[in-house]
């Protein structure tokens, strides 16, 4: 029986999951279809999730809170998030989680960079930058920073996360590693030293990070400014901008200009596919055959990307 998937959010019009999705599953043979689901309000994207008329679905802006709510269990991903991306269906039981972090790591360490020591900033504190500033933590980076318009927003978002994050790592007996070189939440929590800022006042953890990322809004707009003043950027330094899809923003150039590494979210979106599409056949109870790398390279050729 054919079953059916989504991307729910708004817009959604220019959306590659579809074609993603779907080129993987009928290159594994699993009969199932994958859709746009366009929600103009909160009140509709609310009715969709409560339709039961999904067997998954990966949620985008401005969403994920929502979707969140609606889960009836969470995981550890989108706790700490404050918002799922990935929502699958057991029984009668909507299970939430979120895999932007996985996702953004995965593509950076593909890409080449090496989280193990270091200096990570992540731009935004919704849960698009909450992921990924806990995935670079597991990952690996000796200090993570929050940054955003309001300093105090900043401190107040992470020390709540933080007190979040300490509970579940002394909550029971620690569990290893989710992937071999990443450490356990505990090891996380203890070894990574994790820090706030505005753009104004984090000027210095700009300049002297390894990796700054761009999980904000800014940048889907064609004519949209970067965050924080580029002319902190270093040559070297590593540079990912969350957003893709119309050209390089206005970072990445930027970031290219001054010697940078730098990234758009293409890749990101691939990864984040991968990790939504094992989820969905593990919950459903699905033993595919292929690779993690033989999904990546599927889902990237439908998408039309180089990654």
């Amino acid at each position: 029986m054919s079953e059916k998937l989504y991307l729910l959010g708004h817009p959604v019009a220019h959306s590659k999951s579809p074609a993603m999705h779907n080129a993987l599953y009928q290159k594994l043979n699993v009969p199932w279809e994958y859709g746009l689901k366009d929600c103009e309000s909160v009140s509709e994207a609310c009715s969709f999730l409560e339709s039961g008329a999904f067997l998954g679905a990966n949620i985008t802006t401005p969403y994920k809170p929502q979707a969140f709510d609606h889960a009836d269990v969470k995981a550890a991903t989108a706790k700490l998030a404050g918002g799922a991306n990935v929502l699958v269906r057991k029984g009668e039981a909507l299970l939430g989680y979120n895999k932007d972090g996985e996702g953004c790591v995965s593509y950076l360490e593909r890409a080449g960079f090496t989280f193990n020591g270091a200096q990570v900033v992540v731009c935004g504190t919704g849960p698009t930058s909450l992921a990924i500033l806990f995935a670079a933590a597991i990952a690996g980076a000796a200090r993570v920073v929050l940054v955003g318009r309001d300093k105090i927003k900043a401190q107040r978002t992470l020390e709540e996360r933080l007190a979040l994050f300490q509970a579940m790592a002394y909550a029971t007996v620690e569990l290893p590693a989710a992937k071999s070189g990443h450490r356990s939440f505990r090891e996380a929590y203890e070894e990574t030293e994790f820090s706030f800022g505005s753009y104004d006042s984090a000027g210095a953890a700009i300049a002297h990070a390894d990796l700054v990322v761009n999980a904000t809004p800014l940048g889907m707009g064609k004519d949209d400014v970067p965050p924080f003043d580029t002319s902190l950027l270093q040559e070297g330094q590593t540079v990912f901008d969350v957003v893709y899809g119309h050209g390089l923003t206005g970072l990445v150039e930027a970031a290219r200009d001054k010697g940078c590494r730098a990234y758009d979210g293409s890749g990101m979106l691939v990864a984040q596919a991968v990790a939504s599409a094992i989820v969905f056949f593990e919950v459903a109870g699905l033993d595919v055959s292929a690779t993690e790398e033989e999904m990546f390279a599927i889902m990237a050729k439908a998408a039309g990307l180089e990654c």
